[in-house]
């Protein structure tokens, strides 16, 4: 790792943490199962839709034994709003059948269990991983696939990649804070629409000279 780049990395997440000392998970939930519920739902879809759906779902179903008495209808009527809803109530019931028979209804500690269910792909099983059960992660969303490139942290535009680059950057102690970290500030300070590289505090802070323009790929 270069100097520059060890230097930037630890000033950005020196300064994340005294922007954002605490991390609450901004999906809302009640337990294990709720939470990836809420996670499968966010796909394509921001937490505060869906933080606006979920508590007519949980009302009727906080448990996978609860979810299997609902239809797949019931649940897509319910979901609705958060976009791909047929496909990601079918894989709610899918998901709440393989808990009940292969683990009691409980959510696994497992990586391997997740990435295996229904609508589970590496990312919600790493935010379940690091949100419920404390294990270190680095789940990549937009925010933070956008910001590591703007931020110089990944030159690749490929998820999987881009966790490895900034899994190498920051101590494995500090993954679980910081990728929220990143988001919020993303959201707060450093949208896509309104920095183009060069507006927001830590861009500017970053690379003084750098003249405006797109520094990130999708």
């Amino acid at each position: 790792m270069n100097k520059k780049l060890k230097d930037n990395s630890t000033y950005i997440s020196d300064t994340l943490l005294k922007l954002f000392p605490t991390t609450g998970i901004p999906l809302n939930h009640e337990n294990g199962f709720t939470l990836l519920v809420a996670v499968l739902l966010s796909a394509q879809c921001t937490d505060k839709r869906v933080n606006q759906i979920t508590p007519a779902l949980f009302a009727k179903a906080k448990s996978a034994k609860e979810m299997l008495k609902l239809s797949v209808e019931e649940i897509d009527a319910i979901v609705r709003p958060c976009g791909l809803a047929p496909r990601k109530a079918a894989a709610i019931r899918g998901l709440s059948e393989i808990l009940v028979a292969k683990w009691g209804g409980e959510v696994p500690q497992s990586w391997e269990a997740l990435e295996e269910l229904p609508g589970v792909g590496h990312k919600t099983a790493s935010v379940v991983m690091a949100q419920w059960f404390g294990e270190p992660a680095f789940p990549i969303d937009t925010h933070i696939q956008r910001l590591s490139q703007v931020w110089g942290l990944t030159k690749s535009h490929k998820v999987e990649q881009i966790e490895k680059d900034l899994k190498s950057l920051f101590p494995k102690d500090i993954w679980n804070e910081l990728h929220l970290r990143i988001i919020f500030f993303g959201r707060e300070y450093c949208p896509a629409n309104k920095c183009d590289g060069k507006q927001c505090s830590l861009c500017q802070e970053l690379f003084p000279k750098r003249r405006p323009g797109k520094y990130y790929s999708k």
